[in-house]
């Protein structure tokens, strides 16, 4: 009886594994990853507040790109608090989270826009101690001299693309009731990358491959985006199944 489940198991997880590499040579992962990426993307009103989540620590690919972006969007919505909500220590000046607020200022951002919400180790909790943060500052501030109005004011999340569909719902459930998204997307190389083995050298023997972009990148760009949205969607059950989306 084991053996039979352990045959039936492996079988599969090993026509899972070829269904996935199938379809990492075709566009379906990009698009998919993109279709949830873009659901509850746009800007559709100036916000209260811009919220950026944290990615990695800093310097990182994650949190550079959230930072470009938020700094971006600061810049345009020159009113709006920005909150960045990342666990960390914000006395000590060399934290992931100090060093996102730096990265801010070196884009144009005043010191004094920018609260930080250290605390929050999960989306559920950080859109929690966001609520809680902002009507601190507007308790405190007064809604007469604060660009923060209400918790259930507008705000605008800044995030990773595949993260953004979940952070919107989490933050909706949590109070807010006007939540716009900004998903941190990467820019792909606009050159042309193929190249001439030959021309190049080097042992004969071996296959050229210079100009086929699937095998040298896109292969393995479409397996990191199966990757991302099989993550994201195992996240988002349970964030369905524990209520909290």
């Amino acid at each position: 009886m084991i053996l039979r489940i352990l045959k039936y198991t492996f079988v599969s997880l090993g026509c899972l594994f070829i269904i996935l590499i199938l379809l990492s040579l075709t566009s379906a992962p990009f698009w998919t990853w993109y279709n949830m990426s873009t659901k509850h993307a746009g800007i559709h009103r100036p916000p209260d507040a811009i919220i950026l989540l944290g990615g990695g620590g800093m310097p990182s690919e994650s949190g550079l790109i959230r930072c470009w972006y938020a700094a971006k969007a600061a810049n345009h919505f020159t009113r709006a608090k920005v909150i960045i909500a990342l666990p960390g220590d914000i006395k000590d000046s060399l934290s992931s989270i100090n060093g996102m607020k730096k990265e801010l200022i070196l884009r144009g951002i005043a010191g004094d826009r920018i609260l930080l919400e250290d605390s929050g180790t999960n989306t559920r909790a950080q859109a929690i101690n966001v609520k809680k943060l902002i009507a601190d500052f507007y308790s405190t501030t007064h809604s007469h001299t604060s660009s923060i109005q209400h918790p259930a004011s507008s705000i605008l999340i800044v995030t990773s693309p595949e993260h953004l569909y979940r952070a919107v719902l989490t933050f909706k459930k949590a109070g807010f009731r006007r939540v716009d998204g900004l998903p941190a997307f990467e820019s792909a190389i606009e050159s042309d990358i193929t190249f001439n083995d030959r021309m190049l050298g080097g042992r004969r023997w071996m296959p050229p491959i210079g100009k086929n972009i699937t095998i040298r990148y896109q292969f393995w760009t479409q397996l990191h985006y199966e990757q991302l949205v099989i993550r994201e969607w195992l996240a988002v059950v349970y964030y369905k199944l524990k209520g909290w989306i």
